[in-house]
């Protein structure tokens, strides 16, 4: 995003008078005693009007406990400005506010007079319950608690890998159980197995069928030694009918029809979304039982072997026994996977319950500014007049001049500028300093509306101004205008609300200024720029 300098002092549009006058408001006339009554002077004015609000501490019969800053909200070409008081009274009573003084260009106005009630407060000691004092809560090490966070990472990892080799070694047990049994037997188990998982009743035909025939085509292929897995419907069946004739099996013409009927509803249920009926699947279910006991009593008990048929008896075995473990294998890694996510998730939701989301996202998950603020800081000079701040990352220089008006950088001698980040980053930060080559009288709330001009046409909307003075430790004294905005991206068409704060310094012909912008309700950006602020140096123009 090219950023264009905050200086634009000498080119502000004329602003639009509005009419003076002042709306007074109270947030209510009802309170209880020593609660606050919030009274609201609000009055629109141009941008070279002087208002001066009054300072009393007390307005008529009530107390000033608290005179909030000025509100300052842009409206067209004039300015709307907005001053609270708190107030209170300690006896009740009715009162009236009276009318107060506000100047306008040393013009006098007065506001309107408000009348508010005071109501007692009912105290009851005999139903209220007396606690005792809290113990006295010890504050926390410096160490901090990542090392819990590590600890319990390594313990739910340890305890995954040991689930897994767990179920290894009690599944490999097993295999070496299933791989030798006969092919009649595992075929039975297979069947049993199915039922009990009870697909049919779930809903889950599809499954059923699957399982269904692969158990067929398994024992087709350890007991007669054909590729069932590989081959189609057809094929297998033809593979079957010459099994028959080579090894002299006794088949029916309906057991080979029983199979292949099984086969191609199996087919259209896998394929072509086919749903048969209950008591059709329970035909199947039994043909396929039928068959292949049929199957196994149809082998001859004794048949010649020849050496080519004892090495693909072998290696159909070694087939199995590789498909088994491959299975297995992925069963294990899916069993621990999922017991270290189960954990995972347990201590997630343990910690959100504890402590909260935002402390789990923050901690577990990250966050940009609280990985900024935790981060090793940089404390650096930038520019002329000198502007020292200690800021989380360092700040990259720019060419501001080509940006400027030819008219502005006839006035300027010379000008720098420093950013980290951008307007629709999580955080930014910007210093700039300029000389001016003719003595000027530089107006510091001028300089400050020309920076929020520029703001503006960098996609800054609906900005509201608070100014009021700002002094460095060193005692040097500034203005720092501050308020919300929204930011409009020019990417993605979407707007952010932001939060932003300005410093303008003037030294001899020099101008110093900082600009902090962050996501407003970022807690992490808040106390960045409360330690970028605090960090503020200034160093005396040099010639």
């Amino acid at each position: 995003m090219k950023l264009k300098f905050y200086i634009f002092l000498f080119l502000l549009s004329s602003a639009v008078f509005a009419q003076k006058q002042v709306e007074t408001s109270i947030d209510t006339t009802k309170n209880k005693i020593g609660a606050e009554f919030k009274l609201t002077l609000k009055t629109v004015v141009n941008a070279n009007s002087k208002v001066v609000f009054p300072k009393d501490k007390r307005f008529g019969a009530l107390e000033v406990i608290q005179s909030y800053p000025v509100d300052t909200v842009k409206k067209d070409g004039s300015y709307e400005l907005i001053k609270k008081y708190g107030l209170t009274q300690f006896d009740s009573g009715r009162y009236v506010i009276p009318s107060v003084k506000i100047l306008i260009d040393k013009k006098t106005y007065f506001s309107d007079s408000i009348r508010v009630e005071v109501a007692n407060v009912k105290v009851d000691t005999l139903q209220q319950k007396m606690y005792d004092i809290k113990d006295i809560t010890p504050a926390e090490d410096g160490i901090g608690d990542w090392w819990k966070y590590v600890l319990a990472l390594v313990i739910i990892l340890a305890i995954g890998a040991g689930i897994y080799w767990y179920v290894k070694k009690h599944q490999k047990k097993k295999i070496e159980e299933e791989v030798y049994k006969t092919p009649i037997e595992k075929a039975t188990s297979l069947l049993n197995n199915l039922e009990q998982k009870e697909l049919v009743q779930k809903g889950e035909i599809k499954e059923y069928y699957s399982e269904l025939t692969d158990i067929a085509r398994n024992y087709i292929e350890e007991a007669i030694h054909i590729p069932a897995m590989e081959s189609t419907t057809s094929e297998l069946i033809q593979a079957i009918r010459t099994a028959s004739t080579k090894k002299k099996m006794t088949l029916t013409p309906e057991t080979v029809e029983n199979l292949e009927r099984v086969l191609r509803q199996a087919d259209l249920v896998k394929f072509a979304k086919s749903k048969p009926l209950d008591f059709e699947i329970t035909e199947d279910r039994n043909k396929i039982q039928k068959v292949i006991l049929t199957l196994d009593n149809a082998i001859p008990t004794e048949v010649p072997a020849e050496e080519e048929d004892q090495l693909l008896n072998e290696a159909q075995k070694q087939k199995q026994i590789q498909l088994q473990l491959k299975k297995q294998r992925n069963k294990r890694i899916a069993i621990a996977v999922g017991s270290v996510i189960f954990l995972l998730l347990a201590t997630t939701t343990f910690f959100v319950a504890t402590k909260g989301f935002a402390y789990v996202k923050d901690n577990v998950i990250g966050h940009p500014s609280k990985e900024l603020l935790e981060g090793e800081w940089v404390k650096s000079e930038y520019g002329n007049p000198g502007v020292i701040i200690e800021t989380p990352k360092v700040l990259k220089r720019m060419d501001a001049l080509k940006a400027l008006p030819k008219e502005t950088m006839a006035l300027i001698k010379e000008m720098q500028l420093f950013v980290y980040g951008s307007m629709i980053d999580n955080f930014y930060v910007a210093v700039s300093t300029t000389k001016f080559k003719n003595p000027t009288d530089i107006d510091l709330s001028k300089a400050l509306e020309g920076s929020l001009k520029v703001i503006e046409l960098q996609g800054g909307q609906n900005i509201i101004v608070k100014q009021e003075n700002f002094q460095t430790n060193q005692g040097i004294q500034g203005v720092k205008g501050y308020g919300t905005m929204s930011i409009l991206n020019p990417t993605t068409k979407t707007s952010t609300k932001a939060y932003y704060e300005i410093l303008l310094f003037k030294q001899d012909q020099g101008l110093q200024q900082i600009i902090i912008l962050h996501e407003e309700g970022d807690t992490y950006a808040n106390d960045i720029t409360t330690r970028i602020l605090n960090s503020v140096e200034l160093k005396k123009a040099s010639n």
